[in-house]
C-alpha cells in the first residue's frame, strides 16, 4: 500500500484530486498498520497544496485522513481540518453549518493544547464580503464572528472599529432601505425578523409616510399655518480666491409653509423626529418631494434609541419594548438636538410658533435630556408662557397631545451616497425673527448689546472634527492686530450672544460656533475658515449668518486627509498670509 499511496499522492491534481482520496481512504487500514506517522505528514503535505490551489474542502478532507492515520499528532490535524473546513464552508456561503463548527473547534483547541492565534478569522471574511458588497455574506459572518467572540474568545470589533452588534445592525439598515425603495417592505421587515433577536431589537412595523399638514387633513389632528410659503433669494458667496465652482446643488428657494399642528396618541422617540400616529409616519422630511436625496438619519445614528428605515412613500419602524406616557407636549427634541447648529436653525425658530395664540399655553416644552445646558437656556429665555421644561430621557414617550412645529427649510442631515450634497438655503425671514425674539428678550434683561468694535477669533481648540490645525500660528498673526481669543463653549448663551452682537469682526471655522453669527450687528464682517471640499454648505453658512445683515467670507485652507472622517468634518490648515488678505474685507490695513 505504501507504493500505491505515494502514487497516488504524486498523481494528485486539480482534476482528480477528489479520487486520489478516495483511494487513500480506501486504503486507510493499511497505512495505519505501516509507517502511520510519514503517511500522515504525507496527507498534511497534500492538504497543504490543496490549499494553495484554493481548494479548501479537499485540504480539510486530506487533514481528516491524516487524524485517522495516527494517533501521536491526531489532535492537530483534526484541528487543521475543521479551521480549513470554516474557512471553506464561508467562502462558499454554507453559513449554516458552520455554527456547529464552532464548537467543535473549541474542543478540538481544547484537545490540541491550540491557544487559537491560528484560528480563521471570521471577521476578516466578513469584512471582504462588506468590501465586495455582499451585505448577506457580511452580515453571516460577523453572526459567526460575534459566536466566535463568545464562545472562543474571538476578535470584538470589526476591521473599521464598530462592535459586531453595530456592524449587523447598520448591514441590514442598508439591505432593509434598498428592499424598502424597491416596495418591498414586507421582505424588509422578514429580514429584520432573521437576526432582531441576536441584537434585542423589537419587532418593525410598516407605517405610510405624511407630512404634518396631511396627517390633520383627515380630522386626526389639528393644522394652523401662521406664514405662508414664498420664495427666497440665493446667497451671494464670496470666496477670498474669487468665484468658485461649487459641487453641491442649491436647496430649494420655495421656503415651506410654518405652523402649529396637534395631534393625539402619538408614539415617539427622543433623539428622533419621528412621530407615529396609528399607521402613518409624521415627518414632513421624509414626506418632502425633494426626500429622496436625502440619507434620513432618524433610527440609524448610533444614539437613537430605535431602527428605522424608508423608501416608496414608506416606513418601518420599530416597535418599543417600554414607553411613558405624558399628557401633552410641545416638540422640542430630536434628531442631533445636541449638536448646537442643529439646535438654533433647526429647533428654536419653532419657538416663535409655539408662542402663537394658535399653540395651547399649558403644554410643557419637551427637550432631549442629553443636550448641553445652553440649550435649556435658550428655550427659557423665549418662551412666553412660563411653560414647564421637561427633559426626556432615552425612552419612547407615547403623547396624548402632542403639539409640532416645522424645520424652517427643507434640510436634510446628509445627502444620500451617490448624488450631490444638498446645500438648503435659510429664510432670512424666519431666522431674522428668530433674532428680533432674542435680542429683544435680552434688551429687556438689560444686557448690554451695544456694538464696541471687538475684534473676536472663534477657537475650535477643545473639539477633534473641523479643527484648524494650526491655530496657534493663525492666533498669533490676529492678536498683533487686536484680536482676542474666545471659546464660545464655555459661555453662556446670553454671554454668547451679547460677544457677538458687540463685534465688528469675527473669524473662526465654519462649524456651530458661527451659527451665532445669526445674532451679529448689521456692520459686522464674518471670515469664515474651512477646509477646501467644495461641496460644504456654503449657501446655507452664507443665508444663515447673512440673515444677521453682516457679510461672511470664506477662506478655503488646505485640507487634512483622513479616512474615518466625513469630508465634511476634515481638519485643514490656512495660511496666515491668506487671513491676513481676508483682513481687508473686514476693513483692516496690513
Amino acid at each position: 500500500m505504501q507504493g500505491d499511496f505515494r502514487r497516488i499522492l504524486s498523481q494528485a491534481d486539480p482534476s482528480n484530486g477528489a479520487a486520489a482520496l478516495d483511494a487513500i481512504e480506501d486504503g486507510l487500514s493499511a497505512l495505519t498498520n505501516s509507517r502511520p506517522a510519514v503517511a500522515a505528514q504525507h496527507l498534511a503535505t497534500l492538504a497543504f497544496r490543496f490549499m494553495g490551489e484554493n481548494r479548501l474542502d479537499l485540504a480539510a478532507r486530506a487533514y481528516d485522513l491524516a487524524a485517522r492515520v495516527t494517533p501521536a499528532p491526531a489532535a492537530a490535524y483534526r484541528l487543521a481540518a475543521i479551521r480549513t473546513r470554516i474557512l471553506d464552508l464561508c467562502r462558499r456561503k454554507a453559513f449554516d453549518l458552520v455554527e456547529g463548527l464552532l464548537q467543535e473547534l473549541r474542543e478540538a483547541k481544547a484537545a490540541a493544547g491550540d491557544h487559537g492565534q491560528n484560528d480563521p478569522s471570521l471577521i476578516h471574511i466578513a469584512w471582504d464580503y462588506e468590501l465586495a458588497g455582499d451585505a448577506e455574506g457580511a452580515v453571516r459572518s460577523y453572526l459567526l464572528a460575534r459566536i466566535a467572540r463568545d464562545q472562543l474568545g474571538g476578535q470584538a470589533l470589526t476591521i473599521d472599529g464598530d462592535t459586531l452588534e453595530r456592524k449587523i445592525r447598520n448591514l441590514r439598515i442598508l439591505q432593509m432601505t434598498a428592499l424598502s425603495e424597491d416596495g418591498r417592505h414586507e421582505e424588509a421587515r422578514a429580514l429584520h425578523e432573521r437576526t432582531r433577536h441576536v441584537l434585542e431589537l423589537g419587532p418593525l412595523r410598516i407605517y405610510d409616510i405624511v407630512s404634518a399638514r396631511q396627517a390633520a387633513a383627515d380630522g386626526q389632528g389639528e393644522y394652523r399655518e401662521l406664514l405662508g410659503a414664498r420664495r427666497i433669494a440665493e446667497p451671494e458667496i464670496r470666496f477670498l480666491e474669487g468665484p468658485v465652482a461649487l459641487t453641491s446643488d442649491c436647496g430649494t428657494l420655495n421656503a415651506p409653509p410654518q405652523y402649529i399642528a396637534r395631534f393625539r396618541d402619538c408614539l415617539t422617540f427622543p433623539r428622533s423626529n419621528i412621530v407615529l400616529q396609528g399607521n402613518r409616519l409624521i415627518y414632513d422630511l421624509a414626506a418632502h418631494p425633494d426626500s429622496g436625496v436625502a440619507d434620513i438619519k432618524d433610527g440609524k445614528n448610533a444614539d437613537q434609541i430605535m431602527t428605522a428605515v424608508y423608501g416608496a412613500g414608506r416606513a418601518l419602524v420599530e416597535e418599543p419594548a417600554e414607553t411613558q406616557t405624558l399628557d401633552a407636549g410641545l416638540m422640542m427634541f430630536g434628531l442631533q438636538s445636541k449638536n448646537y447648529g442643529h439646535w438654533l436653525l433647526e429647533f428654536v425658530p419653532r419657538m416663535l410658533w409655539f408662542n402663537d395664540p394658535a399653540c395651547p399655553s399649558g403644554f410643557p416644552i419637551c427637550i432631549d435630556d442629553h443636550m448641553p445646558e445652553t440649550h435649556r437656556q435658550i428655550v427659557e429665555l423665549l418662551d412666553e408662557r412660563t411653560r414647564p421644561i421637561l427633559p426626556l430621557p432615552a425612552q419612547a414617550v407615547r403623547f396624548k397631545e402632542l403639539g409640532v412645529g416645522p424645520v424652517p427649510t427643507f434640510f436634510p442631515f446628509d445627502a444620500r451616497p451617490g448624488v450631490p450634497v444638498y446645500d438648503s438655503v435659510w429664510p432670512k425671514d424666519v431666522l431674522g425673527a428668530m433674532r428680533r425674539a432674542v435680542l429683544d428678550k435680552l434688551a429687556a434683561r438689560r444686557a448690554d448689546l451695544h456694538s464696541t468694535g471687538r475684534r473676536i477669533f472663534l477657537s475650535r481648540k477643545g473639539f477633534v472634527q473641523r479643527q484648524l490645525v494650526n491655530e496657534a500660528e493663525i492666533i498669533d498673526v490676529l492678536t498683533r492686530y487686536g484680536f482676542e481669543v474666545v471659546y464660545p463653549e464655555k459661555l453662556s448663551f446670553v454671554d454668547q450672544i451679547a460677544l457677538y452682537h458687540s463685534a465688528d469682526i469675527i473669524v473662526g471655522s465654519a462649524s456651530s460656533a458661527l451659527t451665532n453669527c445669526i445674532f451679529c450687528n448689521g456692520r459686522t464682517r464674518v471670515i469664515a475658515l474651512i477646509h477646501e471640499n467644495l461641496s460644504f454648505n456654503f449657501r446655507g453658512y452664507t443665508s444663515m449668518i447673512e440673515s444677521s445683515g453682516a457679510k461672511v467670507l470664506f477662506i478655503r485652507g488646505a485640507t487634512v486627509p483622513s479616512e474615518n472622517t466625513h469630508p465634511f468634518h476634515v481638519n485643514y490648515t490656512v495660511t496666515p498670509g491668506h487671513v491676513l488678505r481676508g483682513m481687508a474685507f473686514a476693513g483692516i490695513g496690513t
